[in-house]
């Protein structure tokens, strides 16, 4: 990989490593639907100029049905769910728990009726995986006492895991600019009259405005391009590395900016849910080649390459 590809590639991984953080700090000024709003608003504004320049609304004749289905599980549901989580739970816990989309991936394909082998070392790393989740979860873990914000987490997970099929099958001729601000247009629309019926808000401390300014133009709108240039500069596959630099970005900030204790255990469920979903996401080299699109991660604003189905 050029020198060009690492520096984007650590670029992207850093960023998207970071909604956690500013998550976390945001819902301790604002409602977590807030939250939502104020960034894929910002978003979607800030992308929809090269939305606009890539075919706008034109290139989504005839998707519209996949559109919403693809963004109520990539981006509305997911969303409220982590920053309603992240009102309890431990920001690098949430960095965590969704590394474990691949795995979940794995389980999903054979409930829906995918019958292809599976190579033994994806089935070794969904164990492994899981190991790391029960140590995360287990007695004595800071997640133990917060069950119905670790379930809110997984929810999302399950959702990041569901999305890339309806990508897949429904969006593949579809330009990634347009569909990522469309997505979140429609997720703003979506929280909007919830927001004003649930007002008047107070106005955050600086803290929240900067943490909600950074989600929306960094970590959304910013990091977008910057993964499409990473894709061009190194290709779809080496590009999915981002997502084994977000949780350990995640753990370290909640450690260093939160206080977030790094415990003997955080480091092992760490170990054990990278390597498991590493494991766990393992093509085969002797696959066949595929088209590859791209999908929208919801918590971080991530897009990453929709592997076949």
């Amino acid at each position: 990989m050029s020198r060009r590809g690492w520096a984007l590639l650590l670029a992207v991984g850093v960023i998207w490593g970071i909604p956690y953080l500013l998550i976390k700090i945001a819902v301790g000024e604002v409602t977590p639907v807030m939250v939502v709003f104020v960034r894929t608003a910002l978003g979607a504004l800030l992308l929809m100029p090269f939305a606009l320049r890539a075919g706008g609304l034109r290139v989504l004749r005839g998707h519209w049905k996949a559109l919403l289905a693809f963004a109520a599980l990539e981006i509305v549901g997911p969303w409220i769910l982590l920053s309603n989580a992240e009102t309890t739970l431990a920001s690098s816990t949430t960095g965590l728990l969704i590394a474990t989309v691949p795995i979940i991936a794995v389980v999903l394909g054979r409930l829906v009726g995918d019958r292809r082998p599976v190579a033994a070392v994806r089935w070794i790393g969904l164990l492994i995986g899981l190991g790391g989740v029960a140590l995360l979860l287990g007695p004595g873990a800071a997640s133990s006492g917060n069950p119905w914000a670790v379930a809110q987490v997984l929810l999302a997970a399950v959702g990041y895991a569901t999305a890339p099929m309806i990508a897949d099958l429904f969006l593949r001729d579809v330009p990634a600019i347009p569909l990522t601000a469309t997505c979140l247009a429609v997720t703003a629309l979506f929280y909007l009259p919830i927001v004003v019926v649930t007002g008047p808000h107070d106005w955050p401390a600086l803290d929240g405005v900067l943490a909600l300014a950074t989600l929306g133009a960094v970590c959304t709108a910013l990091a977008f391009v910057l993964f499409f240039r990473l894709i061009m500069e190194v290709g779809a596959a080496r590009s999915t590395l981002v997502a084994y630099l977000n949780p350990v970005v995640a753990v370290a900030l909640g450690a260093v900016v939160l206080d977030e204790a790094i415990t003997l255990t955080v480091v092992a469920a760490t170990a054990l849910i990278l390597v498991g979903s590493a494991a766990a996401s393992r093509r085969s080299r002797n696959a066949e080649p595929a088209a590859v699109d791209v999908d929208v991660d919801p918590v971080s604003g991530q897009v990453e390459p929709v592997p076949p189905s």
